[in-house]
């Protein structure tokens, strides 16, 4: 069941952010990149605090949420930094060079970086279908970026985007140490302080707020193509991990180059369909993956909202376990099989 719903909201945070890349295309004929990305972020950030504040009015209480603590501060906030602050300038100058369905396209090293990032530094479990998935997905990129007569100025735009994919990675991979947490409010608060520091430096460095109508339709594609976007892949990473997560969210580019293709005028090469081959091959294996095994789960205290499953079978006030509910409390030692990723109650050595 997790399983099933944490790759549903990653394919699903794929969709939405693959159709933002074309629509930020268009929308970079009008506004400064810098502007752009700190507009990009702020709707986000603006759109999920209402929907924030009105989804606290229908429930009443906030008591399920479990409070960040001094070490998932330090966290969210680099998260911030990385996939809030740098990852969209970078896109966004990238963007203005390149067009959008190639740029869709690289959006796959996304996945690659991530799953290198919770391999090599984070330590999650990989397993060599994962890893053949992931070098023909980075062989599609290559193939994408190689332009046939390419120069250092016409390699600018990919290597920003290039550039704002490690971000967003390294983001993916910090998120992942708060994703136990409210993912609403974590999206929220990223969206909020990424884009007042861009939008604050845009108007430092020069640039003036555009239109409302075009700061109107940047706050709509943020809000769906960041902020909803960002809120379902979070949820992906409490159940998948990062590695997987990602490579399910690897939907996203082949979305995005089909609208720019379809409703965008941008063309149909070669190099397009081979790049996109490539990366539909590494997309499967990593859909087809299923990793089933006997595990041991080591003593485990925490903190999270949560309802009483296989893994949650502590004991405290009457019906409480039916309902989701948020207070620290401790797993004991537990050895069993089932399908599963290495989200937070599956970290065990292989």
């Amino acid at each position: 069941m997790k399983v099933g719903f944490g790759a549903a909201s990653a394919l699903s945070a794929g969709v939405l952010f693959g159709a933002s890349t074309p629509l930020a295309k268009r929308l970079i004929l009008d506004v400064d990149p810098w502007m752009l990305a700190g507009l990009l972020y702020l709707g986000s950030g603006i759109g999920l605090c209402a929907i924030n504040f009105v989804r606290r009015l229908a429930r009443g209480s906030d008591s399920v949420v479990a409070p960040f603590r001094t070490a998932e501060r330090c966290w969210l906030a680099a998260a911030i930094l990385a996939g809030g602050v740098v990852a969209p300038v970078l896109m966004m100058y990238g963007l203005r060079d390149t067009a959008a369905s190639s740029a869709a396209l690289l959006l796959n090293l996304e996945g690659v970086f991530s799953v290198l990032l919770a391999w090599f530094v984070f330590h999650e479990n990989f397993d060599r279908r994962v890893a053949f998935g992931v070098l023909a997905i980075g062989a599609g990129a290559v193939i994408l970026s190689a332009e046939g007569g390419m120069t250092i100025s016409s390699a600018a735009g990919p290597a920003a985007i290039s550039g704002a994919c490690l971000c967003w990675a390294l983001d993916n991979n910090l998120t992942r140490k708060v994703a136990l947490n409210d993912v609403a409010r974590i999206a929220m608060l990223k969206g909020i302080a990424a884009g007042a520091v861009n939008v604050t430096i845009a108007v430092l460095l020069g640039s003036s707020l555009p239109r409302a109508s075009v700061i109107l339709a940047a706050g709509a594609v943020g809000c769906i193509g960041y902020g909803l976007s960002l809120v379902l892949f979070e949820l992906g990473l409490r159940h998948l991990g990062a590695a997987r997560t990602s490579a399910y969210f690897s939907i996203a580019p082949f979305v995005g180059a089909v609208i720019a293709v379809v409703f965008f005028d941008d063309h149909l090469t070669a190099q397009l369909l081979g790049a996109g081959a490539l990366m539909s091959i590494g997309l499967w294996l990593h859909l087809s993956e299923r990793h089933d095994h006997e595990h041991t789960h080591a003593r485990l205290t925490h903190d999270h909202r949560h309802v009483h499953d296989e893994h949650h079978q502590h004991q405290h006030g009457p019906d409480a376990g039916s309902t989701p509910h948020s207070h620290p409390h401790t797993h004991e030692p537990l050895r069993h099989a089932h399908p599963h990723y290495p989200d937070e109650h599956h970290r065990h050595v292989h």
